[in-house]
């Protein structure tokens, strides 16, 4: 029997003029863990698709534990021979709770009773990866928070009836989950390899693909460009492989702060504890995930129990719910916010509108032939540049950024970082909620949060992970 659990070659697939994958050779080798990185457009998450089953590609062969693959490989038989995939845009079924999205991918889970296996199933597994998780397979998905419906999503994968896992694709599995669950899924992806399952495991935090992974590939402009074991990659030459620079950002000596409050808010679910950002800072939220941080930025954006001085924008980190607008194109996307500033006359200066679009096109390095394509076009790293692009594009003197870097490459990453810090020696207020614990490094200040409110107030000497884990855990608001 072959030790290989699947394997790609020559995959190649376009979309009109943008060609997606250009001859992919992938082997993902039984119960081993495969990291694939490489920027945004980089062809993972098609590539992802193929093997799902979810697009056909052009040109190549797949083969399946060591034999050719003759039939029509699509999602259906994909499943079949035991591949899943969780995808970076979730596709649970929000109408439907979470017991019966498992029913969606097991077809056996049928005639009486069948709704009490799938909760049984989905509550064994939920235990198994995410410890003290809070899902019951009655809530509907909905309800949950984007990280439980993450959650959900990822142990529905993991789930077994009548048919054995092969592989399981995870990508960018921790993008809404805080550090404590997404060690928790690390952790139980080194469990699940041991019995013989495949993972492969796309991120952008290129610490879980090295602490992880076994063996790294790398993909740029719709190739594979590196292939060797993890142990052989540092984080500096997972990087320079990927096609960019690896710049550390040094926290400097702290900004004097300006004595101009542009928000001051107290959190709705209780302490005594309260929020307040100057002209020029930038602010972070912390602490476990769905502990309220989001709904302090949703506050402050509604001006409720809120004193806001200037214009709000919002850059929101689940963008296919409240971020992109799905119908519209990429250049619309993007001047939205900023279209009170294009009127002439009256009506939309349209000429101005697509100066503004191509601009930003170029300054957040959107990957697109044409700003005039549907924005359903971009890999969904650069949909959340687009959204980027339209919050600073706008005339908002402060800035509410949801967790906004799920799914961004490392050299974006780098670029956002650092556009944010020039704008806020501007003079432009951020308040930046995010689950990665790294990122606080650029902030002047964070908040921790714990039950809905602000348990500590950390200054920029003081973000470390261990002093907001601790805070996170504290029995006591500060």
């Amino acid at each position: 029997m072959s030790s290989h659990a699947i394997r790609l070659d020559g995959v190649e697939k376009s979309f009109g003029a943008v060609r997606a994958l250009a001859g992919v050779d992938l082997t993902v080798a039984a119960g081993e863990c495969l990291g694939l990185v490489g920027h945004n457009g980089a062809g993972k998450s098609t590539l992802m698709h193929v093997l799902s089953g979810n697009l056909t590609p052009s040109a190549g062969t797949l083969s399946i534990g060591g034999a050719p693959y003759s039939g029509s490989w699509t999602a259906a038989a994909a499943q079949a021979e035991g591949v899943r995939c969780v995808f970076q845009e979730l596709s649970l079924c929000p109408n439907l709770t979470v017991a019966e999205n498992v029913r969606i991918v097991h077809r056996s889970l049928k005639g009486l009773g069948w709704k009490n296996r799938a909760r049984a199933l989905i509550r064994q597994k939920l235990d198994e990866i995410f410890p003290n998780h809070g899902i019951s397979p009655d809530d509907e998905i909905a309800d949950l928070a984007i990280g439980q419906r993450q959650m959900a999503e990822i142990a529905r994968a993991f789930t077994v009836t009548d048919g054995a896992l092969r592989l399981v694709i995870l990508d960018e599995p921790t993008s809404s989950l805080d550090a404590v669950t997404a060690q928790q899924l690390l952790a139980y992806v080194k469990t699940e390899t041991a019995r013989g399952t495949s993972i492969i495991l796309i991120s952008h935090l290129l610490g879980e693909i090295l602490s992880t992974a076994d063996r790294i590939v790398v993909m740029k402009d719709g190739k594979t460009v590196a292939d060797r074991k993890a142990a052989d990659f540092t984080r500096n030459s997972l990087v320079a492989a990927m096609g960019s620079e690896a710049r550390e950002h040094r926290r400097g000596e702290a900004r004097k702060a300006s004595e101009e409050v542009m928000v001051r808010a107290q959190p709705r679910s209780g302490g005594t504890a309260s929020l307040e950002a100057r002209k020029g800072e930038i602010i972070g939220l912390t602490g476990l995930a769905g502990h309220g941080q989001t709904r302090m930025l949703l506050q402050i954006y509604e001006r409720r129990q809120a004193e806001v001085t200037g214009k709000l924008a919002f850059i929101a980190g689940d963008r296919q719910s409240d971020g992109v607008f799905n119908l519209w194109s990429i250049g619309r996307n993007i001047t939205t916010r900023s279209l009170s500033a294009l009127r002439k006359g009256g009506f939309i200066d349209l000429a101005a509108e697509e100066r503004l679009a191509e601009e930003w096109k170029v300054r957040m390095a959107i990957r697109t032939p044409d700003v005039d394509n549907n924005i359903l076009t971009l890999s969904g790293g650069n949909q959340q540049k687009a959204l980027f692009a339209r919050a600073l594009a706008s005339d908002a003197a402060i800035i509410l950024m949801d967790d906004p870097m799920r799914g961004v490459d490392i050299g974006t990453k780098q670029e956002v970082y650092a556009m944010i810090r020039a704008e806020a020696e501007k003079g432009r207020t951020f308040i930046w909620y995010t689950t990665e614990i790294e990122e606080l490094t650029h902030c002047d200040r964070a908040y921790v949060f714990r039950n809905g409110a602000i348990v500590a107030s950390l200054g920029s000497d003081e973000l470390t992970e261990e002093k907001v884990l601790q805070a996170s855990f504290a029995e006591h608001a500060a």
